[in-house]
């Protein structure tokens, strides 16, 4: 290996358009020489989906413009190479948001080569494995409380909606809300799921045809405080109607639709607030401050049982279940070792 590291033979889980319009996926031996500059060479020892993968991963060209293309959007490990005296070589460290697994080579590869300025060290009481368990979708969920708090809604004010609540996002917001005080609904497709999401905190729940009911009404019977939503459309919107007057409703996902069909209503004559959520682009000093709390008074004592850790080779299967709506809870992805 040379001092930049650039002579690493490593397992990469690569996606190619094989034809116009079709997609395969494979893992494949890269070389360290082959990943972008940047100023950060990391070994990854974890990884995790997210549903922003499953779409880089099915060729979606709103995610990733460019193919062969490997996704992840997270990754823990250490630092092999650094050019800044920021990090050493040893240094353990995270990498989320920002360009990763996006356009450029993500956490399913061994090792990805980044800017400084994405890396954040491992938070102190947490392995790279929880830490995973964790990743942008309990970061995303985490950002959408911290937007409840800010805006005054708390435990007294009423129950908080949690729409996708068995995917990743979904269900950490419902077990940090609990943690949180809150009372709990959760919004899903499957009756199967109820004792997972019960046992996470949820309280009660509705179909996904019990999320839309009134949908062509102007305004509904208010009920929520809150909302976490991660699935947009008429879901999102109709959540938007029946939320309590100075209510705040948060918004972070596309799993349903990129739509939102509303009318003013619920804004002028509730105030009701609609907070976006972004994970990619926020700063660094926000994204120590969320990690601290997830390490401290949000730390989650059942977080190992929201997850599932895989071995890099397993994960092509669990794409396309997420993409199917499938899928209960994280998957973190053990990197392994060279081989």
């Amino acid at each position: 290996m040379d001092h930049t590291g650039n002579s690493i033979s490593f397992r990469s889980l690569v996606v190619r358009e094989s034809e116009p319009g079709c997609y395969t996926r494979k893992i494949e031996r890269k070389m360290t020489g082959e990943l972008p500059p940047g100023d950060v060479l990391v070994r990854v020892r974890y990884s995790s989906l997210n549903y922003k993968d499953a779409l880089s991963a099915s060729g979606n060209r709103g995610v990733t413009r460019k193919y062969p293309h490997t996704p992840g959007i997270d990754a823990a490990g250490i630092v092999v190479w650094s050019a800044t005296d920021s990090f050493q070589s040893g240094d353990e460290v995270i990498v989320s948001g920002f360009d990763l697994g996006m356009n450029t080579p993500g956490g399913f590869g061994q090792y990805i080569r980044v800017p400084a300025t994405w890396v954040l060290r491992r938070p102190p009481g947490l392995t790279a494995e929880q830490c995973m368990q964790i990743g942008t979708a309990g970061f995303t969920a985490a950002q959408s409380v911290t937007a409840l708090q800010a805006a005054g809604v708390g435990p007294g004010a009423g129950p908080v909606l949690v729409t996708g609540a068995t995917g990743g996002v979904g269900s950490f917001a419902v077990a940090l809300l609990k943690q949180c005080g809150f009372t709990v609904t959760a919004v899903t497709g499957k009756v199967q799921a109820h004792p997972f999401l019960r046992k996470l905190g949820a309280a009660a729940f509705l179909s996904r045809e019990q999320a839309v009911i009134g949908e062509d009404r102007m305004l509904l019977r208010e009920r929520w405080a809150g909302v976490v939503d991660t699935v947009g459309g008429d879901i999102l919107a109709t959540a938007i109607k029946a939320t309590r007057y100075d209510g705040t409703v948060t918004c972070c996902g596309n799993a349903s639709s990129g739509s939102l069909p509303l009318n003013v209503y619920p804004f002028i004559l509730r105030g009701v607030r609609l907070q976006g959520i972004d994970s990619a682009r926020c700063p660094l000093a926000r994204r120590e401050a969320i990690w601290q709390r997830l390490t401290g008074e949000w730390r989650l004592p059942a977080l190992g049982e929201m997850c599932r850790t895989v071995a890099l080779q397993e994960v092509d299967a669990y794409i396309d279940r997420m993409l199917q709506g499938k899928l209960m809870g994280r998957i973190v992805i053990n990197l392994g070792e060279e081989e």
